[in-house]
């Protein structure tokens, strides 16, 4: 799951014009855009996970809504937390989906995506953009972006990944360190999460 994921980040590399597109031309077309970068990019094929955060922090996050993609993965008690949490949450969430995932970036060998026919109402402002995942000798994985209309464009809000939804993927673990701790101990938890991730950062860049 984790490498198929990487699809999620490289497909939206785009500009400010770009976000105003159809969601999937701008899927289709960033998608292309970045594995074709990713085909070129020495330093990333080879392991520099760094690299790919960084690639990821200025080019992706824009266009994901990291803290609707936390509202949903906390559920019902996200209406509960402060602004303060909301934040913090948001930010911490966001790190470790950066974090986890840009690793997948240099697992990318020739995967193909190929894109389902789409269909969109006029006036409609959510909406499934469908994908597969071809891998050489594996078999083929559907790959799903659930994208909503804001003010400023699109923004993908959660990635189904064969079936498997990656905020509702999160909801039974957050939901039990809630329990456990409240929401200022899922905060911690996540952020606890980032920090042991760093040393595999630094190894990364050796």
């Amino acid at each position: 799951m984790k490498q198929l994921l990487a699809f999620l980040f490289a497909g939206f590399v785009a500009t400010t014009a770009l976000a105003q597109e159809a969601p999937d031309a701008l899927v289709m077309k960033i998608t292309e855009e970045v594995l074709d970068i990713v085909r070129k990019d020495k330093d990333i094929q080879s392991g520099n996970t760094r690299k790919a955060i960084e690639l990821v922090d200025a080019k992706v996050l824009p266009y994901f809504n990291f803290q609707h993609m936390t509202a949903l993965a906390v559920g019902k008690d996200w209406r509960k937390a402060s602004t303060q949490q909301q934040l913090q949450l948001s930010t911490e969430f966001k790190t470790l989906l950066v974090r986890t995932y840009s690793n997948a970036l240099t697992g990318y060998k020739n995967q193909k995506v190929v894109f389902k026919p789409f269909k969109m109402n006029p006036g409609e402002t959510d909406v499934l953009v469908r994908t597969e995942v071809q891998q050489p000798g594996a078999k083929a994985v559907q790959l799903d972006y659930s994208l909503e209309k804001l003010d400023s464009g699109w923004k993908v809000y959660d990635v189904t990944v064969a079936g498997i939804s990656l905020v509702t993927n999160y909801r039974d673990q957050f939901a039990q360190e809630i329990r456990n701790g409240g929401m200022d101990g899922l905060i911690q938890s996540v952020a606890a999460k980032n920090k042991s991730l760093e040393p595999n950062l630094a190894k990364a860049e050796k």
